[in-house]
């Protein structure tokens, strides 16, 4: 969890990473399963899951000091981790760089970004209908798109997606009402992305610091990789839709937990540990 200190415009800050070595073998085989073979691996190894890895003892950011308990939730999820990669795009959504090498995103925006696309996809989404297809390649994001998609009644692709389910109706996985497209990563989802492109659909997408804005709608900036990021995101948008429905009066109301949300998979290499750990 990230610790920060006042004036934040200052780095030359001393941030202090501790990152186990050995992980960098142990996700290998973790990154293999979530990328195309055309992905850079030695580039995605940089790209830990927030868990894993004592991050950041950063400055304090002046993020929601009227709300502790929800800048705290922010910050232990590692939502605003992001990437020691930045494309221009990404540049905007910027709060800083550690010394590590880390872009960190800007909560504000995050915050803001999130509630601007609860109130958007309140417009298409209806229970049982296909008009916001939500998907998610990356393994760490398929339960926070099914239970997205349950509490709200919108329809997942947690699987491979078909080519041409959103611009051939003459395959029988073609999705003739589909108005919105809902993804966790631009990179892993390339398929749906640019298929929703040629069809002309709106996405929305979560946005990492090594992203591109190509083919996006709306970008929510945060950590799209971390499974409690991804967790965290998927729930406040789906109770912020709720809201906006008037299906809850309150932020209290809903009736999931972010645990709920957020993905039970456990990394290789801590079922490597926990099994040495047993054999001993």
């Amino acid at each position: 969890m990230a610790k920060k200190k006042k004036n934040s415009e200052n780095t030359e800050d001393s941030d202090e990473i501790e990152i186990d070595e050995d992980l960098l073998v142990d996700f290998e085989e973790d990154f293999e399963e979530d990328f195309d073979e055309d992905l850079d691996l030695e580039e995605e190894l940089d790209l830990l899951d927030t868990e894993d890895i004592d991050l950041l003892e950063e400055e304090e950011e002046t993020f929601i000091d009227k709300d502790e308990e929800k800048k705290d939730l922010y910050l232990s999820a590692g939502i605003h981790i992001g990437t020691k990669l930045l494309t221009g795009d990404a540049r905007r959504f910027i709060y800083r760089q550690t010394n590590y090498g880390l872009y960190v995103i800007d909560l504000t925006q995050t915050e803001e970004r999130l509630k601007i696309a609860a109130k958007f996809l309140s417009k298409y989404v209806e229970e049982g209908s296909d008009k916001v297809i939500v998907s998610s390649v990356r393994r760490y994001g398929k339960e926070p798109v099914r239970k997205f998609c349950e509490a709200l009644g919108c329809r997942s692709i947690t699987d491979r997606f078909i080519p041409g389910s959103l611009t051939n109706p003459n395959i029988d996985t073609y999705i003739k009402d589909a108005s919105v497209v809902v993804i966790v990563d631009p990179h892993a989802d390339k398929v749906i992305l640019n298929e929703a492109k040629l069809a002309r659909i709106p996405v929305v997408s979560l946005f990492d610091t090594d992203d591109s804005l190509s083919g996006i709608d709306l970008a929510i900036p945060a950590n799209n990789r971390g499974k409690k990021a991804l967790g965290l995101a998927f729930w406040i948008l789906a109770r912020g839709i709720s809201m906006e429905l008037g299906k809850i009066a309150s932020e209290d109301d809903f009736p999931y937990t972010l645990q709920d949300f957020t993905s039970n998979i456990i990394p290789y290499y801590k079922q490597q540990q926990q099994q040495q750990e047993q054999e001993q």
